[in-house]
C-alpha cells in the first residue's frame, strides 16, 4: 500500500515524524531567539534605509563604506547581551553615541532604528542588579542626548523630551523585573509553604501511625487473646477485655490531642507526643501482658537528653515492639540502651520469625519507613533486618550532642 508516490506507507510516516520534529525545533528557535530575529531585522531594516535615502534631506553624508559597518558593529553587543548582560546593551549606546561624532545624521536617520534603541534601554532597566541598572539609566540617557546634541538644528524640545522617552521605556523595563522579582519571592513563599504543609501532614500520619495505630494494635492482639480464652478462662477473658478498654481509651485520648492541634494549629511541642525512656518498663509491662516477654536494659549513665531524642527512641521502640507483636510470632524481645558520649544507641532483638516477617517488620515495611523518618529527622541511623539463629533486629543510634534536634 502507497499513501504517497514513491513512499511506502512506512516512509511517509516516518517523513511526517520529522517534519513534525524539525516543525518543532522551529517554533523552539524562534521562542528562544525571537528578540535577536527581531533586531536583526530592525538592523537590515535601517541599512536599507541609508542605501536607499542616500542624497535625501537629513541622511548620513558619510560613505556607504563607513555607515553599513557602523551599523552591523552598532547592533553586534546587543546579540552579546546573553553573555554580557550589561556590558552588551550599555556597548550599544556607547557606540551610537561615539559614531554621532563621526556622522551627526546616520543614527537618528533610520526610523527602524529607533524601536530598537527604546528595546535596548527596556534591557539596561530589566537588569537584576540594582546599581548596574542604575548606571544603565545614566548611560541611556547621556549617549541619547549626545546624539541628539549632535544632530544640525536641534531643539531644545528634541533634546528633552528624546532622552525622556528613553529613560521611560528603562522605567518600563525596571518595573517589569521589579514585578518578576515579587512573583519569584512569591512563588518560592508558595514553594516553601507546600513544602512545611507536606512535611506537616507526614509528621501526623507518622504520630498516627506510631501512636494510635500502635493502640488499636494492641486492642486486636487483646481481643484475640480474649477470644481465645473466653470459654475455658473467664477471669484471664475480663483481664484481656480490661486490658482492651483501656487501649481503646487512650487511642481515643491520643486522638483528641491530635485533632485538638490541628484545629488551634499550635505549636510544635503541641504535637510532640510526652513519653520517654523512663517509660519504657510500663511498655515493656504492656506487651508481656499481651503476649509478648519483653526484657528492658540499660547500660551506661543515663542523662538529660536533647529535645526530642528520648521521645524518638521511646516511638521507635514502641513500632518495633509492636511489629513484633503483631507479625514475627515472637515470644520474647529484649530492649537495650546504651547511652554513650557523643550519641544514644538503642537495639530491639525478638526470637521471631526474621525474614520470613510480613511487610510489617521487613526492612521496607510502613512500620520502619516511619522508624527511619524519625532517625534521619535527628541525624541518626537506622538498620534492621534478621539475625543469624532467628529472630528479627532494629538498631538505630541518635546524636546526643548539642547540635541534635
Amino acid at each position: 500500500m502507497r499513501g504517497i508516490p514513491g513512499l511506502t506507507l512506512w516512509e511517509a510516516a516516518r517523513e511526517l515524524v520529522e517534519y513534525v520534529r524539525w516543525v518543532s525545533r522551529g517554533e523552539h528557535l524562534a521562542r528562544t531567539y525571537w528578540f535577536d530575529l527581531l533586531i536583526a531585522l530592525l538592523a537590515i531594516v535601517a541599512m536599507l534605509n541609508v542605501v536607499l535615502g542616500r542624497g535625501s534631506a537629513g541622511a548620513p553624508t558619510t560613505t556607504l563604506w563607513f555607515c553599513l559597518p557602523a551599523l552591523a558593529i552598532l547592533v553586534l553587543p546587543v546579540f552579546a547581551r546573553r553573555w554580557f548582560p550589561f556590558a552588551g546593551p550599555a556597548a550599544y549606546f556607547l557606540l551610537a553615541a561615539g559614531i554621532s561624532f563621526v556622522d551627526p545624521l546616520l543614527i537618528p536617520y533610520p526610523e527602524s532604528l529607533f524601536p530598537m534603541q527604546l528595546a535596548v534601554a527596556f534591557l539596561l532597566g530589566n537588569l537584576r542588579d540594582v546599581r548596574r541598572a542604575g548606571l544603565g539609566l545614566a548611560i541611556v540617557v547621556g549617549a541619547v542626548a549626545t546624539v541628539v546634541y549632535k544632530i544640525p538644528g536641534h531643539s531644545v524640545y528634541q533634546l528633552v523630551f528624546i532622552p525622556v522617552d528613553f529613560a521611560v521605556a528603562w522605567v518600563a523595563g525596571f518595573a517589569v523585573r521589579a514585578r518578576a522579582e515579587q512573583a519569584e519571592v512569591a512563588q518560592s513563599r508558595a514553594t516553601e509553604a507546600e513544602h512545611a504543609v507536606l512535611e506537616e501532614r507526614v509528621r501526623i500520619a507518622r504520630e498516627l501511625h506510631d501512636v494510635v495505630a500502635h493502640h488499636v494494635s494492641m486492642m486486636g492482639v487483646q481481643a484475640g487473646a480474649a477470644r481465645v480464652v473466653i470459654d475455658s478462662d473467664r477471669v484471664k477473658a475480663k483481664e484481656s477485655l480490661t486490658a482492651i478498654e483501656v487501649s481503646s481509651r487512650q487511642a481515643v485520648g491520643e486522638l483528641h490531642r491530635l485533632l485538638g492541634f490541628l484545629r488551634q494549629a499550635g505549636d510544635e511541642d503541641d504535637l510532640a507526643p510526652r513519653p520517654g525512656l523512663t517509660q519504657l518498663p510500663r511498655l515493656a509491662a504492656s506487651m508481656s501482658e499481651s503476649g509478648l516477654a519483653v526484657a528492658v536494659s540499660i547500660e551506661g549513665e543515663e542523662r538529660s537528653l536533647p529535645p526530642m531524642i528520648g521521645v524518638s527512641a521511646y516511638r521507635i521502640v514502641q513500632e518495633a515492639l509492636t511489629n513484633t507483636l503483631k507479625h514475627a510470632a515472637a515470644s520474647r524481645a529484649d530492649v537495650h540502651v546504651r547511652y554513650c558520649p557523643e550519641e544514644l544507641e538503642v537495639e530491639i532483638i525478638d526470637d521471631g520469625r526474621g525474614a520470613t516477617a510480613p511487610s510489617g517488620t521487613s526492612p521496607g515495611g510502613l512500620g520502619l519507613i516511619g522508624m527511619r523518618e524519625r532517625a534521619a529527622l535527628h541525624g541518626g541511623q537506622l538498620t534492621a533486618g534478621p539475625v543469624s539463629g532467628g529472630g528479627f533486629a532494629v538498631r538505630v543510634k541518635l546524636p546526643t550532642s548539642n547540635g541534635a534536634l
